[in-house]
């Protein structure tokens, strides 16, 4: 598992791995990078479906309730697709930009 931190936010990859590993890992590593903002880059999967985005809705649920941003970032799967509770953008730039956008909402208290 990779993590590239910038700030308060960590993106998050992993070559070569099944979907199944990557969550094992990234649930693993968790505690070490539960207060940054977290950019999930799912690139390296070639084959991707909206119910496979679920699988980090848990982790995605309980990051957002500690009022930190996750996103994941796929070309694969529309954020059409899969709920409103998880955030997928296709770009990492995007990522970064929903994180800046959710900072000011919180900054707010919207």
């Amino acid at each position: 598992m990779i993590f590239d931190s910038d700030g308060t936010t960590t993106i998050v990859f992993q070559e070569k791995a099944t979907l199944s590993a990557f969550l094992k890992n990234l649930n693993d590593a968790y505690p070490k990078i539960k207060n940054e903002h977290i950019i999930v880059n799912l690139f390296s999967f070639s084959k991707l479906k909206a119910d496979d985005l679920l699988e980090f809705l848990q982790l995605s649920d309980a990051h957002r309730k500690r009022n930190k941003s996750f996103v994941l970032v796929t070309d694969k799967v529309s954020y059409d697709d899969v709920p409103d509770s998880i955030c997928v953008v296709p770009t990492i730039q995007e990522a970064h930009d929903i994180i800046e956008m959710e900072e000011i909402e919180r900054d707010l208290e919207l």
